[in-house]
């Protein structure tokens, strides 16, 4: 170990001798990451001060809301209601696309897309 590693841990061990990291906001409670995965590394950092700010990007809002979408598509009963879950869930990934110059590669899981095709049978009339 190096210098500063070594006092910092000197540090951290006299801080909770003293009882100083006693009453920490959230202590006993799990962490809550959040998976960051679908932002570049280089902007990591500037969408978490944008979203501090309470400012989030159209691109990361869009990101949510088609994972809440799928999440819903998840839980669909009925054919009908799933097929116009599936048509908004494309819609919305066709709009992400065009806001980005380069596509989107949202069908991480083909199985899983494959498997909700199957279950939706489209009426013909």
């Amino acid at each position: 170990m190096d210098f500063f590693t070594r006092r910092a841990e000197e540090i951290i061990l006299e801080a909770l001798q003293r009882g100083d990291l006693d009453n920490l906001p959230g202590r006993g409670k799990p962490l809550e990451l959040k998976d960051e995965s679908h932002i570049p590394s280089e902007l990591r950092m500037a969408h978490k001060i944008l979203k501090n700010a309470g400012y989030v990007p159209p691109e990361v809002e869009m990101k949510s809301r088609i994972s809440s979408t799928r999440d819903l598509l998840k839980y669909c009963a009925e054919e009908e209601e799933a097929y116009r879950k599936i048509q908004k869930l494309n819609l919305m990934i066709t709009k992400m696309n065009m806001m980005r110059k380069v596509p989107v590669n949202l069908e991480e899981n083909q199985v899983y897309y494959q498997k909700i095709t199957e279950k939706v049978r489209v009426k013909k009339k």
